[in-house]
């Protein structure tokens, strides 16, 4: 039986025409006590998610439709270490990276615990020697700046949570990221480093990733112009891969290879060893309390009840918008500067994940899946996209981040923020009727200009403070919402084959480039060509 054939589903789909024109203003004005009684606090998390187009009987047909498709059963599967991901035959399991408790994770009869707790002291111990200023170049001075090299899950996971706990870094080292396979990066991030002080940390689980290879090699070359030789190679290079062959191959000791398994997927790996320069940012002590954050976050999710679960709340508010109301992209919104690369982050989390047009079985979807996910952080969003929330065509539903104690107390600032953060939501919510915009003396040719219809839902999560035991449970909360939203579409939520046909048409295309070739079987590529190679 598919998604679309359970009674739960056609239960929703006949309780959605009778609720879709509900308004929040006559669910507020009907429910005194809404705003306190759609809340939910899980850890240092608080989540508003009155400000929805849902009833009470609403939440519960969602709640119901979880049932119906395993939730249950299925995240409990994730966590034992069953092989979830069924294209590759693959457990799932980030979430025992992050297991601090005295509970074995057990997958093929083996317990990863004892591993996973070894390359963390592995880990510590290199960090540790990179902060104490005991880690030589190959002059004999201390290395001061530490580059990171991969893409995608090994490169924006680390970005974002360096960048949102920069508050707690250590500012006596540089933590960079390379990325693009466009040199412009490579030039841009290395241009003004000494290579004597330079640490570069290959992130490739295969150590054959097109582009972090050559961003790899141009790394070592630059190191070796330096006045390097070819055994000095092993002082500024570490690798975060499987493939200890092409590691030492490359010029790497294999003592400084730090290891991640095949159960971790790229866009979950950020507290494995990918997170390696996040833990050099950081050290070893708050890396720990991120890893506890996700930990409590992750008890949560596997045993709060569906109806008071976190992100399962949240998952299925989005399974509301998208297959009911039409809805095709949402928001994330965080009110804080901090964590400006985390809607990007989620951006890949998401689409990524759920990007999926067939079901586990093969089946074509007859049904929307993933959404388009996208965000910058406010204020500056209002300055730039919000005119379409509040007005435009589209429905898009939003969640609003915020903290309620500053890191940084200057002046007004924080109160300011979040009065705007507060003010966002409500004008969403609940708009401008001409009939008040007439009463405040606006003119007849403007009130419909002015007119904000409101009814447009978000989401409030409020931590007390970003620390990284607060971004750990927030970034698991999401991570927990896309699994729950992958179940339900029947997806496969841990595989990404949709990225696999481009590269294998580039490596094509790249020795057609090479050649200043123009032959292709399609005439726009072919014509494309011809520019490249005149």
């Amino acid at each position: 039986m598919t998604l679309t054939d359970l009674p739960e589903w056609h239960d929703l789909e006949n309780h959605f025409t009778t609720v879709q024109n509900l308004q929040l203003r006559d669910l507020f004005a009907n429910d005194p006590d809404r705003g306190s009684r759609l809340s939910l606090q899980a850890g240092d998390l608080y989540l508003d998610f009155s400000k929805n187009r849902v009833t009470d009987e609403t939440l519960a047909k969602l709640i119901a439709l979880a049932k119906a498709c395993g939730i249950e059963s299925t995240r409990d599967a994730m966590f034992a270490g069953v092989k979830i991901n069924t294209t590759e035959q693959r457990a799932v399991l980030h979430t025992a990276l992050r297991n601090t408790s005295d509970q074995p994770v057990y997958t093929d009869g083996i317990d990863v615990m004892s591993e996973i707790h070894t390359e963390l002291k592995k880990m510590s111990e290199f960090s540790d020697n990179i902060r104490d200023k005991k880690l030589l170049g190959f002059d004999g001075r201390p290395i001061k700046n530490v580059v990171n090299i991969g893409i995608g899950g090994s490169d924006l996971g680390p970005v974002m949570v360096t960048e949102a706990l920069k508050y707690y870094s250590d500012r006596s080292l540089q933590i960079r990221f390379i990325s693009n396979i466009d040199a412009n990066n490579f030039a841009e991030v290395t241009r003004d480093l000494d290579p004597a002080e330079s640490l570069f940390i290959i992130a490739s689980k295969t150590f054959t990733t097109d582009e972090t290879m050559t961003n790899a090699l141009t790394a070592r070359e630059w190191l070796l112009a330096s006045g390097a030789v070819d055994t000095d190679i092993a002082k500024h290079f570490v690798a975060l891969s499987t493939n200890t062959e092409k590691v030492t191959e490359f010029g790497i000791d294999s003592a400084n290879m730090f290891v991640f398994w095949h159960w971790v997927g790229g866009r979950y790996s950020l507290t494995s060893a990918i997170g390696l320069s996040i833990m050099i940012a950081i050290g070893p002590e708050h890396f720990k309390e991120l890893l506890e954050g996700f930990y409590d976050m992750d008890q949560h999710f596997k045993t709060a009840p569906l109806e008071n679960n976190m992100p399962v709340i949240l998952a299925m508010l989005g399974v509301w918008y998208g297959n009911f109301f039409g809805a095709e992209t949402e928001a994330i919104l965080p009110y804080d500067q901090y964590l400006h690369r985390f809607p990007a982050y989620f951006q890949q989390g998401n689409m990524e994940s759920n990007g999926k047009s067939v079901t586990k079985s093969g089946e074509p979807v007859r049904y929307k899946t993933g959404p388009v996910v996208w965000g910058e952080p406010g204020t500056n969003g209002q300055h730039a996209f919000y005119q379409l929330l509040h007005q435009g065509t589209h429905l898009i539903p939003a969640d609003f981040i915020g903290t309620i104690e500053p890191l940084n107390n200057i002046g007004e600032h924080h109160q300011k923020l979040t009065a705007n953060l507060l003010a966002q939501t409500k004008a969403l919510a609940f708009g401008k009727t001409a009939l008040e915009l007439e009463a405040e003396g606006v003119s007849s040719e403007l009130i419909a200009h002015k007119t904000f219809t409101g009814n447009r839902p978000t989401n409030t999560i409020l931590m007390t403070k970003l620390t990284p035991h607060s971004l750990g449970q927030l970034i698991a909360l999401y991570e927990h919402k896309i699994f729950v939203q992958g179940v339900i579409w029947d997806i496969n939520s841990f595989d990404q084959w949709g990225v696999e046909l481009g590269k294998v048409l580039a490596t094509d295309i790249y020795q057609k480039l090479k050649e200043r070739g123009s032959d292709a079987d399609d005439s726009s590529t072919a014509n494309l060509l011809k520019r490249f190679s005149s």
